[in-house]
């Protein structure tokens, strides 16, 4: 999600469905493969050390980290980069991505291949990147061609160094819909971009899941976290109809995705082992 605003929240409540993860059955061996991508953000707890994050994942049983460009691996720091992946790997953890704040036809062309460097030396395989900075109602013909035009010469780069780039999925960017994801996807037309996915603000169980499944052949990672109504932080168990529904469209997919939790409740690194294993549990082990 990362730390961008949002606007026009709606206050409205609704009920959350009781759900027992255990009834669902799940192939043990599809569902291990997937727990080898459960991960945490950064982000989600910019305010700690590099170190304490790394701590926090492994005591919660996680096994990537998305590093963030803003605080913990800021691509003009080498020292911070090269420590956040030593730490990483000393704790038996992965590197997921590198979380940037690169936006596509509004940041400098030039940063691109800092960021690049960055995420090379970082060991990631992918780096996350922002589709401009105007939600799809106010884009126009110019906004499309340049966020596109800047993201084929992103991608250029970044497969120059042997690394993928993914979308943020967030509002107020042209990937603020299913279908402007896969529009821009299809301007770009590079195989090195991909796309985030995590549910959109107040949207319903339903279409939110239809809404990934169309997404799915592009999808390389999800960021995980219960956000009702608007951008009010529950517990992941407490949207479990939304998270079961997702976990069982992802687990038949040929190629796992990393599972990255975000935004619990007041940044508490407390709560993340049981955040973890509920995710676990959703996943059909733990």
């Amino acid at each position: 999600m990362g730390r961008v605003g949002l606007i026009g929240i709606s206050v409205r409540r609704r009920p959350l469905t009781s759900f027992d993860p255990m009834s669902r059955t799940t192939d043990s061996r599809r569902a291990d493969e997937w727990l080898q991508h459960v991960g945490l953000c950064s982000v989600t707890l910019r305010h700690l050390s590099t170190h304490a994050v790394v701590d926090a994942a492994r005591t919660a049983g996680l096994r990537r980290i998305e590093w963030g460009a803003d605080a913990h691996a800021p691509p003009h720091d080498p020292g911070a980069v090269t420590n956040a992946r030593e730490l990483t790997e000393a704790a038996g953890l992965m590197v997921a991505s590198y979380g940037s704040y690169w936006r596509a036809g509004v940041s400098p062309a030039d940063e691109v291949l800092p960021i690049v460097r960055a995420a090379a030396a970082l060991g990631a395989p992918r780096i996350r990147v922002w589709a401009g900075d105007v939600g799809t109602d106010r884009a126009d013909d110019d906004t499309w061609n340049r966020v596109a035009a800047a993201l084929r010469e992103a991608c250029r780069i970044a497969r120059d160094h042997g690394v993928e780039l993914a979308l943020e999925f967030h509002p107020n960017t042209l990937t603020d819909s299913v279908d402007s994801t896969l529009e821009l996807l299809d301007r770009v037309g590079d195989s090195t971009l991909r796309t985030y996915w995590q549910p959109r603000i107040d949207e319903e169980v339903a279409p939110a899941v239809e809404g990934l499944r169309r997404l799915l052949p592009h999808v390389a990672a999800v960021h995980v976290f219960s956000w009702w109504p608007g951008a009010e932080r529950l517990r992941l168990h407490e949207r479990t109809d939304l998270w079961a529904a997702v976990a069982d469209a992802l687990i038949v997919a040929k190629e796992p995705r990393d599972l990255l939790l975000e935004f619990v409740p007041g940044d508490n690194p407390a709560l993340l082992p049981d955040e973890a294993a509920t995710l676990r549990r959703l996943l059909g082990s733990g």
